[in-house]
């Protein structure tokens, strides 16, 4: 019940700050927007259920049968600048819902990698699915005929993360069981050669080389309501996994056998989580290209506040990751010139890196 409450208190306490921060951020750009008028654009964009209403449905082209349809009217309707509330609702919340959505997902994947491999210098991308959506990304601007199925590039993306994250774990797979250092290993490999095979597509990238490294660096500048809707359909699913997990997650922490010894069934366990995290990953960079350090830095520094216990640390960190890449996507684009907020997390994340590093090599003297 404690460690229950601890998680409910510390979701709402995140939930406000991302709250604040989205509507901060929707008002912050070229035209600025009082955060008042954000607040009552967003509220204007509320529907409620308003009722039920019979619309004919023709069949056969003659017979007409009723058809219920739920109507939807606006809970509140506040006096708003038009020109403001079209900024707003078709341009820049948009792109902050798809950056809160894509740093969720990363900061969840971050969590779940850091306790797997129990290491807090793990992220999302270390088996290799940044890689692998780097590759399907690349190959769908240089060559966009060899993508299959008309996948396009977002599509081309998500297939070359799980693809590149399979491949990891059969090479690391062996006798039914899937050695942690093993996996580390076949996912720094493969990370290797999927790196020449990108730079060898940007040899030959001509006119697409601009398109290929704005890619690469990550960006949400084409976000729209389609990317948000399939990545709200996928993420909130595969997080409720994940921390349907989270107790054996704690488990795996004491090491392999002992969470044998108390009823965990490792293998499967181990199966499901890097799945599901190889998953997440990939719905995220699928739509915003590689985007570095969120699931590093988010999930080690929430530990350091609330605790390693995956119950209450996996929501926290997610939502913290959530309201870091809104403030630093806010930051990409507040300036003349926008910037990949790539950049953005990485002039961040490269430091605190150095950090962790310097800390270990502390504590182990």
């Amino acid at each position: 019940m404690r460690v229950r409450q601890r998680a409910v208190t510390w979701s709402l306490g995140l939930t406000a700050v991302l709250a604040v921060a989205v509507t901060l951020s929707a008002g912050i750009g070229p035209v600025r927007i009082p955060p008042a008028t954000v607040v009552k654009i967003l509220l204007n964009a509320v529907s409620l259920p308003a009722g039920i209403e019979l619309t004919p449905l023709s069949v056969a082209g003659a017979l007409q049968l009723p058809l219920p349809t739920l109507q939807w009217q606006s809970a509140v309707a506040y006096p708003v600048d038009q020109t403001a509330e079209t900024i707003v609702m078709r341009v820049r919340l948009p792109r902050i819902l798809l950056a809160a959505t894509v740093g969720f997902a990363l900061a969840a994947a971050g969590t779940v990698m850091q306790g797997f491999f129990r290491n807090p210098m793990a992220d999302p991308s270390i088996i290799g699915v940044s890689s692998g959506a780097a590759v399907g990304a690349v190959a769908a601007i240089v060559v966009p005929a060899a993508i299959p199925f008309g996948l396009g590039l977002r599509g081309a993306a998500f297939l070359g993360a799980v693809i590149t994250a399979f491949v990891v774990y059969l090479i690391a797979t062996e006798g039914g069981r899937t050695p942690v250092a093993t996996l580390l290993l076949a996912g720094v490999a493969i990370q290797a050669f999927l790196g020449a095979v990108i730079a060898a597509l940007q040899l030959y990238s001509g006119e697409g080389l601009r398109a290929v490294v704005h890619w690469l660096m990550g960006h949400l500048g084409n976000a729209g309501w389609d990317d948000v809707t399939i990545t709200l359909l996928i993420v909130p699913v595969l997080f409720g996994v994940l921390l349907a997990y989270a107790r054996d997650l704690n488990v795996l922490l004491l090491g392999e056998e002992a969470a044998a010894g108390l009823g965990v069934e490792v293998e499967r366990t181990k199966r499901l989580l890097l799945a599901v995290s190889a998953v997440l990953t990939a719905a995220a960079v699928a739509v915003s290209g590689v985007i570095g350090f969120v699931g590093l830095i988010v999930p080690h520094m929430l530990r350091l506040v609330v605790g390693p216990d995956h119950r209450v640390l996996l929501p926290a960190a997610a939502l913290g990751g959530a309201s870091f890449l809104v403030i630093t996507d806010t930051v990409a684009r507040a300036g003349a010139t926008e910037i990949p907020v790539g950049i953005v997390t990485a002039a961040l994340g490269a430091p605190f890196f150095l950090y962790l590093l310097r800390s270990r090599e502390v504590h182990a003297l």
